[in-house]
């Protein structure tokens, strides 16, 4: 074969090969004149090899991106570089439309584009060669993926408040579980210290007695002493008498009974304020007084507070609450206590006010402190389960995500009033009655 056949045959093969190749195949000049179009082209464009040769290519395709495609295009020539264009960042050149069954649900084919410069006999460069390829399946297959992705994260966004629901779920477990122990034991420290409580008292009420007794008869020797003309015994009376200092006996000795019959009062309340906050014999909804549950929350916290704050107390005349009380009162304690720890001890002792109100067919209790306050971000996340801004090993962040929880389960709210130095005000809203019956 001479090499003039040699090129006419690798020609027509290389024309072959452009035409029955399953790729888009373009070339155009510098003015945008079609010199080059092959067989895919004219099958997804509708228009025909004949028809397009020496056509302007905008002029054929009015709805291509001109000014986009003229600049790509005269970066090729005068830069005599390949240029390209992906399907993500363009969806397509050509809106070529798409029919295969696999690849359904797209608007159009999508494509990446290559621009090719194309030298003639090794001159300048003539023509931009212009090569598309159909990319819709894997435009398909991303879509899928990303729909997959999507139900995912939809899946695990419903996992999460789950997870939360479950948290909120065993919190309430934990609380209840604590509660329960509380009660168990308050039932216990009433049973072991009313018994010894109660007969010490008996016992008191006599010693009382003998004592009142027996300085009534003390009174009567001294008031006969001037009687005794034995000076010898008088001596000795009057010596027993200094020793003794009996005059100081005869002050002291009803001080001390009467101290010791109020100690055995505060006893006896701690016992009942105990058994009233963790209401032991009250597990279903009941009508509660709020005030007195405040009242002996505070006696039980009470160590917790009396070295950092002074109390005031504004009670308003509350009418009776359905509620659960004991968990109420685990509300009341959180609040109690986490305002006693908000104060400043560096600057003295702080202040605690416990108040509270009737409007309409709701009761309110509030907790206000003169302590370090909140700031925006605190609270925010003040109601987050295991979120504190106690130190490590200090608070375990549950308090106030369970308190939140029990005045939910109330149908009531909590309103937070606090700015950074100014200290914080909790106040808790609570309907009379329950809406609807509630299961504890």
């Amino acid at each position: 074969m001479t090499l003039p056949a040699a090129a006419a045959t690798s020609s027509a093969l290389l024309e072959s090969l452009v035409e029955r190749i399953d790729v888009g195949v373009f070339a155009v000049d510098r003015a945008g004149t079609v010199a080059l179009w092959n067989r895919f082209m004219a099958v997804h464009s509708g228009k025909s090899s004949t028809a397009m040769l020496g056509q302007n290519l905008f002029a054929m395709f009015p709805e291509l991106p001109r000014a986009w495609l003229e600049k790509k295009l005269e970066s090729v020539f005068v830069l005599g570089n390949s240029a390209f264009t992906l399907w993500e960042l363009r969806p397509y050149l050509f809106r070529f439309p798409h029919d295969r069954p696999i690849t359904r649900g797209l608007d159009a084919m999508r494509q990446n584009v290559t621009f090719l410069p194309l030298r003639v006999a090794g001159g300048e460069i003539s023509l931009v060669c212009g090569t598309i390829f159909d990319y819709t399946e894997t435009a398909i297959a991303q879509c899928r993926l990303h729909e997959a992705i999507a139900a995912l994260n939809t899946e695990k966004a419903a996992q999460g408040v789950l997870i939360g629901k479950l948290e909120a779920a065993q919190n309430q477990l934990l609380q209840s579980e604590k509660m329960a122990s509380i009660g168990q034991l308050a039932a216990g420290v009433a049973h072991e210290i009313n018994n010894p409580v109660g007969f010490v008292n008996s016992n008191l009420q006599s010693l009382k007695k003998y004592c009142e007794q027996m300085l009534h008869l003390i009174t009567t020797y001294q008031a006969a002493e001037a009687q005794i003309a034995d000076s010898e015994l008088l001596a000795r009376i009057a010596g027993l008498k200094q020793t003794l200092d009996i005059d100081f006996l005869q002050e002291d000795l009803p001080e001390l009974i009467r101290e010791s019959e109020d100690g055995l009062l505060r006893i006896k309340k701690i016992v009942e304020d105990l058994k009233d906050f963790s209401h032991v014999d009250e597990s279903e909804w009941q009508y509660a007084d709020l005030n007195a549950g405040l009242d002996s929350t505070l006696n039980v916290v009470w160590s917790e507070v009396k070295y950092k704050a002074t109390v005031d107390k504004n009670y308003g005349q509350l009418p009776a609450v359905e509620c659960l009380a004991a968990q109420l009162n685990q509300v009341f304690m959180n609040l109690i206590v986490n305002a006693a720890q908000a104060v400043d001890e560096s600057r003295g002792m702080g202040s605690v006010t416990l108040s509270t109100g009737h409007q309409d067919e709701w009761v309110w209790v509030e907790v206000r402190d003169n302590g370090c306050g909140m700031s925006e971000d605190v609270k925010r996340r003040i109601f987050e389960p295991f979120f504190t801004t106690k130190p490590v090993g200090k608070g375990t962040g549950l308090g106030m995500s369970v308190s939140y929880n029990i005045v939910e389960k109330h149908h009531g709210r909590i309103e937070i009033d606090s700015h950074p130095g100014q200290g914080s005000r909790f106040r808790v809203w609570l309907p009379v009655s329950q809406p609807a019956a509630t299961e504890p």
